[in-house]
């Protein structure tokens, strides 16, 4: 039988109640967004009760971060860990894909500060899981019951996080942007079965002017236009295309009538929103437990999403 802090919820459907982890290691690399460093990420099995946690095998000592929401230290561009002085920058997509695929336990080597960004998305990690293999372990999961609701606001910028009851652990989320490009977009998931195919794939996402201010404060140094969706929401001269083509090294770059750069191809109309709820779920496991609740996001960021995530650890858990 699961574990439950707090009472079972009224007609819960007991599936996958035992802890995962993985099968055998698996390895995932490529450079970071932001520092470019070129490093390899390894899944590797765990024993029971041991959670998710970051082991920065570049270090002598080889210490360990936990995934835990007291060990975010910042969220500036994503969302980054730290202890002891030891960092791991940009783990909401790593984080994400591990709890959409069910996986508990699992200790993960890096050899750089941060995650391999691949295409912006929570998919290429999807596909090391599967390469790996899931497999039960002999120990019941450990689900957090929401029984009232939690809620986090940011008035001033309209900001609210809520959690409330269920019997399953739902999101919907909704951004607004006020721009002609991308406004007011929703985005669901009820089943996390449907996890791997409606939102691991949704790449992060980027307005022009964000672009170029980070451009110009030397991040995103491993950007190369096929890890985001690039929105232009003015008009653009030729001048500051060519320019963004020659910082990428791309022959030419152009602005789709959708209003986005020709980089990539959108897979969902909404996939911006379904970005957002993929970082809700990365942030929110650093609870450090799978939740049974409905999440309400309106607004989201890294920020809130890691206050929120704080708020739910230390009403329930202490």
């Amino acid at each position: 039988m699961p574990v439950f802090c707090g009472n079972v919820p009224h007609n819960f459907v007991f599936m996958q109640d035992k802890q995962c982890t993985l099968k055998k290691r698996v390895s995932v690399k490529g450079a970071g967004l932001h520092t470019r460093q070129c490093g390899t990420l390894t899944f590797n099995p765990a024993p029971i009760n041991s959670g998710i946690r970051f082991r920065r095998i570049d270090i002598e000592t080889q210490p360990i971060i936990e995934a835990d929401v007291d060990n975010v230290i910042d969220t500036a561009r994503g969302t980054t860990l730290g202890k002891g002085g030891v960092k791991i920058y940009t783990v909401e997509h790593v984080l994400a894909a591990l709890r959409g695929m069910g996986i508990d336990n699992v200790l993960i080597d890096i050899d750089v500060e941060e995650t391999p960004i691949m295409d912006g998305s929570a998919k290429f990690f999807v596909e090391a899981i599967h390469q790996a293999g899931i497999v039960e372990q002999n120990a019941p999961r450990n689900y957090l019951v929401i029984e009232e609701p939690i809620s986090y606001k940011n008035e001033v910028l309209g900001i609210e996080l809520k959690i409330e009851p269920a019997d399953s652990f739902q999101i919907d989320v909704k951004v607004k942007y006020n721009t002609r490009v991308l406004d007011e977009q929703h985005a669901s998931l009820h089943d996390l079965k449907n996890f791997e195919s409606e939102i691991a794939p949704c790449r992060t996402f980027v307005f022009l002017h964000e672009l170029e201010t980070l451009i110009s404060r030397n991040l995103i140094k491993g950007g190369d236009l096929t890890n985001a969706i690039v929105f232009v929401n003015r008009n653009v001269s030729s001048e500051e295309l060519d320019h963004i083509a020659a910082f990428f090294k791309k022959p030419k770059v152009t602005v789709k009538e959708c209003g986005i750069l020709n980089n990539v191809e959108l897979y969902f109309e909404n996939e911006p929103a379904r970005h957002k709820l993929l970082d809700v779920i990365g942030d929110l496991t650093l609870v450090g437990r799978p939740i049974l609740g409905k999440v309400t996001a309106v607004k989201p960021g890294h920020f809130s999403n890691t206050s929120f995530a704080r708020k739910i650890k230390h009403t329930l858990l202490y």
